[in-house]
């Protein structure tokens, strides 16, 4: 049960800021962002739906490998300027954004060739990459041209997420004393990358060092993908923290940031925020009294759903770094997020491998290598599970 008042752990909580631009600033006083479209299949056309519904953006090129796909969804977005593949776009549209959704064997191809046409902002998915030096080099070409490098569909862009990590980071629950990771198994790649986004952002701190063990043992060997890898062991924090990781999800599936006075709790919704850190009281539960998204009406909007905050809360923050010209690291999710979640997979397996032996990080060999699952790496069409092309149409919603 939550306690009545908050007070005394608000007190001194800093206000959102200008965190994300409202939609009455936005509407009319920008002028529109051509976007670009990479990959059309599923959760590319929830993209398309919040870059159409922005009002300071406009839907003007797709490129989808899939060419009945590719017809429908063209149709379904009003969108002419349609595409087989991504160099032909960006060489033959003038776009502000290219937004890449595709699997992830064809990320880097498309983000390079995107940086190279010299587009201001561009925003991929995870996992960003299977090899380590693959995901430097979509960085690296965004950094050297200056582009605004996004990431995706991360929890870590949900603006409660944001808030609570605004609040721990300034302070205002005292210090910063302890962490947990729970749940870290399955595809520590993929649905991985949300533990470590999310740690990273409460933290503001990055991973030094790795200390694993892993199971099942056929999921350990070198050339297996990451589904159904447990990762159990402990994270060193560059603030000098000593994080626990469990692959299990018991009690909870999320991220744990303890301060002096208060507990945050990541678990895939808005945090939970306890009064106290537990170690000398039992914790309880209070209302973080989180202030309104600013996007929400957009939510309303068929066919986004309440649960697809955190995409447009991640795609209107990347609007707002384009339009104002604000660094990657502004982001609510960047390209660099992205490969720190895919560093600390590939190093978390590594130490596994070994037996548990502390790896540092960053790690001194880029050429490591950890294979999402099928799905993710080569998408729904290749591993028998495409979208029919009603659904694609938009007829089913």
């Amino acid at each position: 049960m939550l306690l009545s008042s908050t007070a005394p752990l608000l007190m001194g909580v800093p206000a959102p800021g200008d965190l994300l631009t409202p939609p009455e600033q936005a509407a009319g006083r920008r002028k529109k962002l051509r976007v670009g479209i990479v990959g059309c299949g599923r959760m590319g056309q929830f993209f398309a739906e919040v870059y159409r519904f922005s009002p300071d953006t406009e839907l003007a090129a797709i490129a989808e490998y899939n060419d009945e796909r590719r017809k429908v969804v063209g149709g379904r977005f009003a969108v002419k300027a349609l595409f087989k593949e991504a160099p032909e776009m960006v060489r033959s549209e003038k776009l502000d954004i290219v937004a890449i959704i595709t699997p992830t064997k064809f990320m880097k191809a498309a983000v390079l060739a995107a940086a190279e046409a010299g587009v201001r902002g561009i925003s991929t998915d995870k996992p960003i990459a299977a090899k380590l030096a693959d995901a430097d080099a979509m960085v690296d070409a965004c950094n050297r041209r200056k582009l605004v490098f996004a990431g995706g569909n991360l929890q870590r862009a949900r603006w409660q997420t944001q808030i609570a990590a605004q609040r721990l980071r300034s302070g205002v629950y005292g210090k910063i004393i302890g962490a947990t990771v729970m749940g870290y198994g399955g595809e520590i790649s993929g649905g991985g990358c949300q533990h470590v986004a999310v740690l990273r952002l409460l933290t503001g701190a990055e991973i030094t060092q790795v200390e694993t063990y892993g199971y099942p043992a056929k999921t350990l060997a070198a050339d297996a993908s990451d589904q159904g890898l447990m990762i159990n062991g402990r994270w060193r924090l560059s603030s000098g923290i000593d994080c626990m990781v469990f692959g299990e999800r018991e009690p909870f599936s999320g991220v744990e940031v303890r301060a002096e006075r208060a507990t945050v709790r990541w678990s895939w919704y808005a945090p939970l925020l306890f009064e106290g850190s537990g170690k000398t009281a039992p914790r309880k539960e209070v209302d973080p009294a989180y202030p309104p998204f600013p996007w929400a009406s957009m939510l309303d909007r068929p066919p986004l759903r309440k649960d697809d905050d955190y995409l447009v809360s991640s795609i209107r923050s990347f609007i707002d770094a384009v339009h104002l010209g604000r660094p990657s690291s502004s982001l609510f999710v960047s390209g660099h997020d992205l490969r720190q979640s895919l560093e600390a997979a590939i190093a978390s397996k590594a130490s596994a491998m070994e037996g548990g032996r502390p790896i540092a990080l960053p790690l001194a060999d880029r050429s490591l290598t950890l294979m999402p699952s099928p799905y993710r790496w080569l998408g729904g069409d290749a591993v028998g599970s495409p979208q029919a092309v009603k659904d694609a149409s938009g007829e089913t919603r």
